[in-house]
C-alpha cells in the first residue's frame, strides 16, 4: 500500500481526496500545521505528496522548494491556478507533475500511479520500505533520504522483524525467539543494547521516533 500526504487547506476538498485515495488502496496523511509542513511531511515519511499552491502561512511554491532541499520525494501540484506560468514555476521548483482543479478523478489516480511506478520501480524481496526508511537486507544497510548506515546481524534481524510486523507491538520474547533462530546467544540485556544501538544508528541518518517502545509490552514501528 503506497502512502500519500495531502497538503490542502480546504477541509472539504482534502477529505474528499482522502476518501477517493483510500477507496483505491492508498494510505493517506494530512496536517493543519502549515507553519511546519516540510518537517511534518518528513516525519510522516510518505511515498508521494499532493500539494496545493494557495495555502496559509507559506504557499505551495515555498513548500516545494523547501522539500526539494533535502528530499526527492515525488510531488504533484494539485491547484485551481491553471496558467502556464504556474505550471512552469512548479516544475522549475521540483514538482514532478501538475494537475488543475477541478480534476478528473480517474486521470488524477492514473497520474499518481504512474509517478509512483517511476519513482519506486519494483523492489526485490530483500528491500523493505516503511515510512521513508529502506532496509536493504542483502547488504545489511538502512537508508533514509540518501543517507545510509550499516547494521550488525542482530540489528538487521530486529529491524527486519519489526518492519515485517509494522503497526503491531512485538514483545521482547518474540524478538529474542527470532534472534535465537540465528544461533546468536541473546539475553534480555543483549536485546536492550541492540535496540539502543539501532536507535542511535537510525537517528544518525535522520530517522527520529521510528522505533517505539511500549512499556511493559514491547516494540513497534
Amino acid at each position: 500500500m503506497a502512502s500519500v500526504f495531502i497538503v490542502e487547506d480546504d477541509v472539504k476538498i482534502r477529505n474528499e481526496l482522502m476518501r477517493l485515495l483510500q477507496k483505491y488502496g492508498y494510505e493517506c496523511f494530512s496536517s493543519d500545521d502549515f507553519a511546519n509542513m516540510p518537517q511534518v511531511i518528513f516525519d510522516c515519511g510518505p511515498q508521494l505528496v499532493l500539494l496545493d499552491i494557495n495555502l496559509p502561512v507559506y504557499d505551495g511554491y515555498y513548500l516545494c522548494r523547501e522539500i526539494r532541499k533535502s528530499s526527492r520525494i515525488p510531488m504533484i501540484i494539485v491547484t485551481s491556478r491553471d496558467s502556464d506560468m504556474d505550471e512552469l514555476m512548479s516544475m522549475n521548483l521540483g514538482a514532478d507533475d501538475f494537475v488543475t482543479k477541478p480534476y478528473n478523478t480517474q486521470i488524477l489516480l492514473a497520474r499518481i500511479s504512474s509517478l509512483l511506478k517511476r519513482a519506486y520501480p519494483e523492489q526485490p524481496n530483500d528491500v523493505l520500505l516503511h515510512r521513508g526508511l529502506e532496509l536493504d537486507v542483502s547488504r545489511g544497510v538502512a537508508r533514509f533520504h540518501g543517507k545510509e548506515t550499516e547494521l550488525t546481524k542482530n540489528e538487521l534481524r530486529i529491524l527486519r522483524l519489526l518492519i515485517c510486523n509494522k503497526g503491531r507491538i512485538l514483545s521482547r520474547d518474540e524478538i529474542m525467539n527470532d534472534l535465537w533462530q540465528s544461533e546468536e546467544f541473546v539475553d534480555d540485556n543483549t536485546l536492550t543494547v541492540n535496540i539502543n544501538r539501532l536507535r542511535r544508528k537510525l537517528e544518525g541518518i535522520g530517522v527520529t521516533d521510528y522505533l517505539t517502545t511500549r512499556r511493559g509490552q514491547g516494540y513497534m514501528v
